[in-house]
């Protein structure tokens, strides 16, 4: 009995070979991505840092990526992008390449406060990227000026009550980190400031000169001014007294314990970095931190320098975010 041909047989005998070295192929590309996540870093890293040259912020950046570069063995290099409230810096982070050699620093202002203030922003701070590290933490003081007719935060809220907007506070404009602490304050003290803004210039000389009696910032720049007697701290933010500050009350033990701005920075990659290099650059960050020196410094100005996991860092920033969320919408502030 002669047997049925099946002519379809033999072009799919014929593509078998094909096939096979097609499969071949791919097995021998697929090892690549995870090669490459294994040398990681192999080649210089951008850290874009939303600030101008020579801020305090940026000082901060150049200080950590200094650091990583000894426990990467690579080079981390300090892109400066500033303008436009740090939005231009961290939508240029927002959109780079996934792939681990570019990151960002992220703030309060950028990653917690401008989501509250613009209804559309270049990036969402939730979607565009992968939280890697905090950096570090520095608590806001209420900072005066000598000649203000208080001496502590409970004779400045007796004063503000008193006298309705008769407290006057510098800020950077409105939305600024200066002007939203100063609005929670006024909430949490049930007292009326008067905000006075300054748009180009630091209010700091004015603030000495008794031009305005009070600001709201972190530390840094008041340290020095405040050692000279040229301002008063008259309170610092944190669960207890800082040590470098042992004589600065906290705001809790002026009747404002739900009154907590602290000001921040962290690391943060484009959405979609391989896990593997968010991982490894959380650990770096972990052994960046561990310097002596530089963990004093930001003591000294009443900062933590302060490393977390990934995860840590995410629910760090929602929590943050939803805090001065609550701000923005009681003070009604919108910028566009």
């Amino acid at each position: 009995m002669s047997h049925p041909r099946h002519p379809a047989r033999r072009p799919v005998l014929r593509t078998l070979p094909l096939l096979a070295a097609g499969l071949l192929g791919l097995s021998l590309l697929s090892p690549a991505p995870a090669t490459a996540q294994a040398d990681y870093p192999s080649k210089p890293i951008r850290l874009v840092a939303p600030f101008p040259p020579g801020s305090g912020p940026d000082v901060n950046a150049r200080e950590i990526a200094a650091e990583l570069s000894k426990v990467l063995g690579q080079p981390v290099n300090v892109d400066n992008r500033p303008g436009a409230s740090g939005i231009i810096g961290t939508e240029a982070g927002a959109k780079a390449a996934p792939d681990g050699y570019t990151l960002v620093v992220g703030t309060t202002s950028t990653m917690s406060v401008l989501r509250h203030l613009y209804g559309k922003l270049p990036f969402n701070p939730d979607k565009d990227f992968t939280p890697v590290s905090l950096l570090g933490v520095l608590q806001t003081a209420l900072i005066a000026t000598p000649s203000a007719p208080f001496k502590t935060t409970q004779e400045m809220i007796a004063y503000a009550k008193a006298n309705p907007e008769a407290v006057t506070a510098a800020t950077l404009g409105p939305g600024s980190y200066f002007h939203l602490a100063g609005e929670w304050f006024g909430f949490s003290a049930n007292a009326k400031l008067k905000f006075i803004g300054y748009s180009t210039t630091s209010p700091f000389a004015d603030l000495m000169a008794g031009q305005v009696m009070t600001m709201f910032d972190a530390l840094p720049a008041a340290v020095g001014p405040a050692k000279a007697g040229k301002l008063r701290l008259l309170a610092l933010t944190g669960k207890s007294r800082h040590p470098n500050f042992p004589d600065v009350p906290t705001f809790a033990e002026a009747g404002l314990s739900d009154y907590a701005p602290i000001a921040w920075q962290g690391i943060l990659a484009p959405a979609g970095t391989p896990a593997a290099i968010i991982d490894k650059l959380s650990g770096a960050m972990q052994k960046a931190t561990q310097n002596a020196a530089l963990a004093e410094k930001w003591r000294s100005y009443g900062g933590e320098l302060r490393a977390t996991t990934p995860a840590e860092f995410a629910a760090f920033i929602r929590e943050d975010a939803a805090r001065w969320g609550a701000v923005v919408k009681r003070a009604g502030v919108k910028l566009d």
